[in-house]
């Protein structure tokens, strides 16, 4: 009998939740045995101290510690917040499945069951993300966009308390901690786009392990993993990190010639006053390529400016 598969996943009850997930998943398509690993990030370390996600590295600080473990031999499997890893590949380790992904948008925790609109102006709205604050501005509501870090428990609990009058989540994450009742309201992608990668999960094991780089491919899924390398070649091109304020979101429709991606993308300056949209559609066999055409339109319209980011010299 072949030992467990060892599935490394960071400490919190989100991430273990999530990588729950897969080892469940090991077990049902893969008929194999698996077992978590818990391993302590740097933006654990970060999270617990209050300190600022961009301040602290921002690009990767959830995933790095994961991947030494995986390259190290102390896992064989390491499962990541796909919105957390960066967008370069990183040299012996393989992506090897994305599965099906659960809703991607934004919500809105509340006091009193209130959706954004009828919390009165003035009100606390906390997050830690730079990308919903420049969108919560953007909607003109009045409200105060107030910084905020912890795991979900923590951020639920500052409304709770009256710290803040409301926050701000990734609605993937409460589904998966069965805490959606808590939810005041789904906030339309038209008024806060999500994160690229945004309620998807990855999963990695190390190139050179070749019979279980075949074997996990089962767990993908084809049209979330199009979605999110659409979604991912805008934030490349762009090279927008965590910390930019930058929102995508890409959906496999049918169109007339069979399935087709639809990708839309907004560029904002921090206080939400300026932004560049766009949007477009494309195969899903050339994920990728939609994707860095989107940045390209978005580039030509100055979206880098708008971010204060460094933009690389796109391929012709």
């Amino acid at each position: 009998m072949s030992a467990p598969l060892r599935v490394g996943t960071r400490a919190s009850a989100l991430a273990t939740t999530q990588s729950g997930h897969v080892a469940e998943a090991v077990r049902t398509r893969l008929g194999r045995e698996a077992v978590l690993v818990e391993v302590t990030t740097e933006g654990d370390r970060s999270q617990a101290s209050g300190t600022p996600l961009a301040s602290y590295g921002g690009v990767g600080v959830f995933v790095s510690a994961l991947r030494e473990a995986l390259l190290r031999g102390e896992v064989d499997v390491a499962v990541h917040s796909l919105k957390d890893i960066p967008t370069y590949p990183e040299p012996g380790i393989t992506l090897v499945a994305v599965p099906p992904r659960e809703d991607p948008r934004d919500v809105v925790v509340a006091r009193d069951g209130l959706t954004l609109g009828e919390l009165p102006a003035g009100s606390r709205v906390g997050t830690g993300s730079p990308r919903r604050a420049s969108q919560l501005h953007a909607l003109g509501l009045g409200l105060e966009v107030v910084g905020i870090r912890g795991n979900v428990g923590t951020r639920i609990g500052k409304v709770a308390s009256g710290e803040v009058d409301a926050v701000v989540l990734a609605r993937a994450g409460l589904a998966r901690l069965g805490r959606l009742d808590e939810v005041t309201e789904v906030l339309d992608p038209i008024q806060v786009l999500p994160a690229p990668g945004q309620g998807a999960l990855a999963v990695e094991c190390r190139s050179d392990d070749t019979e279980l780089v075949a074997a996990l491919a089962a767990l993908d899924d084809p049209r979330t993993r199009a979605a999110v390398e659409a979604e991912r070649a805008v934030l490349a091109a762009l090279e927008a990190g965590c910390s930019a304020p930058l929102g995508a979101l890409a959906e496999v429709a049918e169109g007339e010639d069979g399935e087709e991606l639809w990708v839309r993308a907004v560029a904002l300056s921090e206080d939400g006053a300026l932004s560049v949209r766009a949007s477009t559609t494309g195969p899903t066999g050339d994920a990728s390529g939609v994707g860095t055409r989107l940045a390209r339109e978005m580039l030509a319209d100055g979206a880098a400016d708008l971010m204060d980011a460094p933009v690389r010299k796109l391929q012709a």
